[in-house]
């Protein structure tokens, strides 16, 4: 097992969460990736985004249907100004690599909101360390252990 995977399995027991990650060598990166690999609908990925909103890294969970609006994330947690974070701001922030940031248990606590469409579902998957490792869990239980906000973060259908 992966080092990263082990340390995220660590971060989820002390939350007193237990899952069962599964490998996917063919890797997970895209949620089209990841929901084809798994064997579920595209809007059940859990797409872990890191952005800088007013100079501090902040994590989106947004279902994997659904393109995240800048703007709505920033009114859920608060804040003005939100950039995508750089490759290194995220590595810094959660100690994980783009495309296998994990919901929670990163190197800091940061502000998370999730995507209030992730909770329609009965399971999400979201990574778990690694661009090829994932695991289902319960989207309220989502919430609880991230400690996150739940927001309309998609941005608009305009057909």
């Amino acid at each position: 097992m992966h080092a990263n995977v082990e340390r995220f399995l660590e971060a989820a027991a002390t939350r007193g969460l237990a899952i069962d990650p599964s490998r996917f060598p063919e890797g997970t990166r895209t949620a089209q990736d990841a929901a084809a690999a798994v064997g579920c609908d595209v809007g059940q990925i859990v797409k872990s985004l890191v952005f800088v909103l007013d100079a501090a890294p902040v994590v989106a969970l947004v279902s994997g249907s659904n393109r995240l609006d800048e703007q709505k994330l920033a009114t859920t947690l608060g804040g003005e100004q939100v950039r995508r974070a750089d490759a290194e701001v995220v590595r810094d922030s959660t100690s994980y690599p783009i495309g296998g940031v994990p919901p929670f248990g990163h190197s800091s606590d940061l502000p998370t909101a999730i995507d209030r469409d992730l909770l329609a579902h009965d399971v999400v998957w979201a990574a778990a360390g690694t661009p090829n490792d994932v695991f289902a869990v319960d989207p309220a239980e989502l919430v609880r252990v991230c400690g996150a906000t739940v927001g309309d973060l998609a941005v608009e259908d305009s057909s």
